[in-house]
């Protein structure tokens, strides 16, 4: 009698297959959003726009961005992940190819601040938070800061070839290669991406399948959609909802912190700033790359971390360390790249989205599995909110006082007090009756 070769079961779990699409959007969306501050002066120089004025823009596209994020969770949620991803590429692709037969400041508003804002706010850390929670049962934290550092690499891959565009054939062709990238990853997340594990027929990664049926999954993995509740209304209810606690107001101030400190000053202004004492645009630009390099490292390095040490005192030290570091950064921008400054961009890549695996981690010990997707998204919406005012009193200084000096201090003081804010959170999260 012949007896059967057990089954393999080598294959890779659909799990990573999510992922690796989930990143690519995440990329995308991250160089999508980070071009602005590479298309300031050419912009400026060309329309006769003020500084005050493209500052003003991409604040508008910040807040977008992040206020996008919740609803996107709760949309998310009603009608799936790859609807809402799929028409949010579309949205940018037209969004950014449409800037260029702009010919006045409110078009760039509404195309660069409405469109590009609302697309690129769809593809959000909560889009990868949602990913991460439903698709991994182990791991969570490592992939969040696989799912961060993307933000980084977005512009590791992307910022310096658009500063070479701006600088060669122009700001319009750069323009159009981020709505041609948009239109070919669409089809590509339509294809791939899975609303969750149970419309794949599996469970999460690390989770054991109930009677060994891969199709039978624990209840708890399917996301909720409710037929009669609205998106809006279920953001603006987990809102309400979370209001009632002390700790959601302090990682909505802290996270608001972070977005003034890195997308809001660094992400915005730190080429033009470069540029005020002596340095070439492409080099800057080239520096800001630099440190999407050391935060890819910092970012997984902090997911790996979250698993294992408690999350207020990662968040206490990156805000500590990054506020010591902007105080002292205006000392070191100069026409060339000194040890001094290169030691700055290491530091700064390895803290700058570190603080979201924590963050998420927070989200998910004080409010539950459930919820923390959209709550989240509250959080990061605070984030960008904070990013778009960075980025407008940045500029209003520059202008008012003809440097950034004002801006640094300012960034790095408001982290010092951020560090401090994340110690009143409590070690355990209350019992939810």
């Amino acid at each position: 009698m012949s007896v059967e070769a057990p089954a393999r079961t080598s294959r890779v779990h659909r799990a990573w297959y999510v992922a690796a699409v989930t990143l690519g959007a995440l990329v995308a969306a991250a160089a999508f959003r980070s071009s602005t501050g590479a298309m300031f002066e050419p912009l400026e120089h060309e329309f006769g726009w003020s500084r005050t004025t493209t500052s003003g823009a991409v604040t508008l596209n910040l807040v977008v961005y992040g206020l996008t994020a919740p609803f996107a969770a709760a949309l998310m949620e009603r009608f799936g992940v790859k609807r809402v991803v799929t028409a949010a590429l579309v949205l940018v692709a037209v969004g950014s190819g449409l800037t260029t037969v702009m010919t006045s400041a409110w078009q760039l508003w509404a195309l660069w601040g409405l469109a590009v804002g609302v697309g690129t706010g769809s593809m959000t850390l909560v889009f990868g938070a949602i990913v991460a929670n439903r698709w991994f049962h182990t791991h969570r934290g490592l992939v969040t800061g696989v799912f961060s550092a993307a933000n980084a690499t977005g512009q590791l891959i992307f910022l310096p070839a658009l500063a070479a565009l701006i600088a060669g054939p122009g700001w319009r062709f750069a323009a159009l290669t981020v709505s041609a990238a948009a239109l070919l990853l669409a089809p590509l997340v339509w294809a791939v991406l899975a609303d969750s594990p149970a419309h794949a027929g599996t469970t999460p990664y690390g989770a054991k399948p109930l009677d060994g049926h891969a199709s039978m999954v624990v209840a708890d993995v399917e996301p909720e959609q409710g037929p009669g509740e609205s998106a809006a209304r279920a953001a603006l209810l987990a809102f309400a909802d979370s209001a009632r606690s002390r700790v959601f107001w302090i990682l909505l101030a802290t996270f608001w912190v972070c977005g003034w400190s890195t997308n809001g000053l660094i992400g915005t202004h730190f080429i033009p700033a470069a540029h005020d004492h002596g340095m070439p645009p492409t080099t800057a630009a080239g520096l800001l790359a630099l440190i999407g390099v050391f935060d890819i490292v910092g970012t997984i390095g902090s997911g790996w971390l979250t698993d294992r040490v408690d999350s207020r005192v990662l968040l206490f030290v990156y805000y500590w360390f990054r506020g010591l570091s902007l105080l002292v950064v205006p000392w070191l921008l100069g026409p060339d790249v000194r040890p001094n400054l290169f030691l700055f961009i290491v530091f700064y890549g390895l803290d700058w989205v570190a603080t979201v695996p924590p963050t998420v981690a927070l989200c998910r010990r004080h409010f539950g599995l459930e919820r923390s997707g959209v709550v989240f998204g509250w959080v990061f919406a605070a984030h960008m909110v904070g990013a778009g005012v960075a980025a407008s009193f940045a500029g209003w200084v520059r202008q008012d006082t003809g440097d950034y000096l004002g801006a640094w201090l300012t960034a790095g003081a408001l982290c010092l007090v951020a560090a401090f804010a994340i110690l009143a959170i409590p070690k355990r999260a209350p019992a939810r009756g």
